[in-house]
């Protein structure tokens, strides 16, 4: 991973000295809160419904045992002993006091994080494949273009003050783990005639206009894809509205203007700011890639170690089935750690399991850790052999759930329980929900689902591209839930549509539960998943599960 230079520490000292000082100057009352709004924002710091709230990065979702062992000790010391993990591969941390956040901001830089660009309007964290460097199907590792972009977004002079926040996401992968067609760029690595390269799309996103990203450029040459992005961000900048911030993304800009019209003004721009690089953001990317060189894989002929203790241990076997992937070498495999226990707040984790964590990367994973959108962890190079003492060790930390990819393992935003905007919670849902579940002891019965729920229609749940996703809204004072069916994060993104009329707080658990019993019905056979069933059978049967009779549907 990344090794910050002498700049880098520099730089980040100098940010972290310079907002002490503007704290101190709003605690003794010579900035206003409106004065310091704009300024806590550059830092990472929200107001939100209860507390102030911190947003850390983890840039591309990367991070070592020694970084995660600052979180639990900031988390510990600083906060209520837990923190968040965020679609955006990020850490929130929702207690911190006002007085205490330039020395969190100190601890994050002694272990080479920040919480830079992780709110106003500019390039937020720049989010990868949580499986990057690891994963069978990768083409390459994409980590080093996305470590690329992130120097060249961090306070980027033209791109701090955008029409409004701009995410990008990267992926290495043709099987798209990292939601690239729902982000503002997503870029997909491929290959053209020998050479490596990205398909570039623009105009994702979800909020209240949900929309598909576009192809802007189906091959953009690696040697192209710096100066080329910069000609899309410098191109939205002058492009986008300013007037209405419900219409300034670049999605609305993509929209009104047509996609052929956005990629006529990025190709004159991109002639012209092509020679200003010069090659020095190659030389830079060279010198980044150095930093992602693969760990000193060990040599495994024990793989049959940890095929053979399943029979004695059903509990390991369940694991094994739903929390293994594929590694791109045959004696290691990929561990998803889920921080979706039924009953539980999705994407916390406590200092004492951020501990366990640190300490089972460093003695079984290579010294690495991800965080993924979809607010787990990951264990990125498990040798098979290590795959019993990883799942004990998970298993006294409490994070040995057998659950990830189905229906407990639902994202969710924190909802009216910490959000100030959100309009109705998230969190009780989602844990109603996969309570009832493991009741019903359905979970595996059901398969590979995605189930995502927003607090509000901001979405940062995602909930737009859940299989079923469900949106949180308050109507005349009281919450009510409408459900979305068929959307699709991957390869084949998709927007889900709208069942029906919304259901009250004490009517979605009962609306889920009739949905999927119906759809264990309405199903060809166990290996036709959800999504599956309604590509093939469309909205009708399915919204009639969830409207029978005695309910008129709309």
């Amino acid at each position: 991973m990344y090794q910050y230079s002498r700049f880098d520490h520099e730089f980040i000292a100098e940010r972290v000295a310079q907002f002490r000082a503007q704290v101190a100057r709003r605690l003794d009352g010579s900035l206003t809160e409106e004065e310091f709004k704009p300024l806590r924002l550059m830092n990472g710091l929200y107001l939100q419904l209860h507390a102030y709230m911190l947003r850390v990065a983890i840039p591309y979702g990367t991070l070592n045992s020694r970084q995660m062992h600052q979180l639990a000790m900031i988390a510990e010391r600083w906060d209520k002993g837990y923190g968040h993990f965020t679609t955006r591969q990020n850490i929130q941390f929702n207690w911190p006091k006002l007085e205490d956040v330039p020395d969190i901001l100190q601890a994050l830089a002694d272990v080479e994080m920040h919480a830079i660009q992780t709110s106003g309007n500019t390039v937020r964290n720049v989010t990868a494949d949580h499986f990057a460097g690891a994963a069978a199907d990768e083409l390459a590792d994409p980590r080093p273009i996305a470590e690329l972009i992130r120097q060249w977004s961090t306070d980027h002079p033209e791109f701090q003050f955008l029409p409004r926040k701009f995410k990008i996401a990267v992926t290495g992968s043709p099987n798209d783990r990292a939601v690239t067609r729902a982000h503002d760029i997503g870029l997909r690595m491929t290959e053209q005639n020998g050479l490596r390269g990205f398909e570039v799309i623009v105009g994702g996103g979800l909020g209240r206009t949900p929309m598909i990203g576009k192809t802007l450029s189906p091959f953009v040459a690696l040697d192209d894809l710096l100066p080329y992005l910069e000609a899309v961000v410098s191109t939205y900048n002058l492009l986008g509205r300013r007037d209405n911030k419900y219409k300034a993304r670049i999605k609305i800009t993509t929209h009104e203007h047509g996609i052929e019209h956005i990629k006529q003004r990025v190709e004159a721009q991109f002639a012209k700011i092509k020679p200003r690089f010069a090659g020095a953001d190659l030389q830079l990317l060279k010198d980044i890639e150095q930093h992602f060189a693969p760990p000193k894989f060990k040599s495994s002929s024990a793989q049959a170690e940890a095929d053979s203790a399943p029979a004695q241990s059903p509990a390991f076997r369940a694991w094994l089935d739903t929390n293994i992937s594929a590694h791109k070498l045959p004696g290691y495999a990929i561990v998803s750690v889920s921080l979706k226990k039924p009953g539980a707040t999705p994407g916390d984790a406590s200092a004492d399991q951020m501990c366990a964590l640190a300490k089972i990367a460093r003695n079984f994973g290579h010294d690495e850790l991800r965080i993924s959108h979809e607010q787990n962890v990951i264990l990125p190079h498990v040798q098979r052999a290590d795959l019993p003492q990883v799942f004990q060790a998970l298993r006294q930390a409490d994070l040995a759930a057998a659950n990830i990819g189905l229906i407990s393992d639902i994202i969710a935003c924190p909802g009216m329980d910490y959000c100030a905007l959100a309009t109705a919670r998230s969190i009780p849902v989602a844990q109603q929900i996969a309570t009832r579940f493991q009741e019903l002891k359905l979970e595996h019965d059901i398969g590979p689902l995605k189930l995502k729920i927003s607090g509000c229609i901001n979405a940062c749940g995602h909930h737009h591209v859940g299989h079923i996703g469900i949106l949180g809204l308050e109507k005349a004072g009281v919450e009510s839930y409408q459900i979305t069916l068929g959307g699709d994060g991957g390869a084949e993104a998709e927007i889900g549509t709208r069942a029906g009329p919304g259901f009250g707080a004490d009517e979605i658990v009962p609306a889920i539960e009739r949905l999927l019993l119906g759809y264990l019905q309405l199903r060809l056979d166990r290996d036709e998943s959800f999504l599956e069933a309604y590509r093939r059978l469309g909205l009708a049967p399915f919204k009639a599960l969830l409207y029978p009779q005695s309910r008129k549907a709309a």
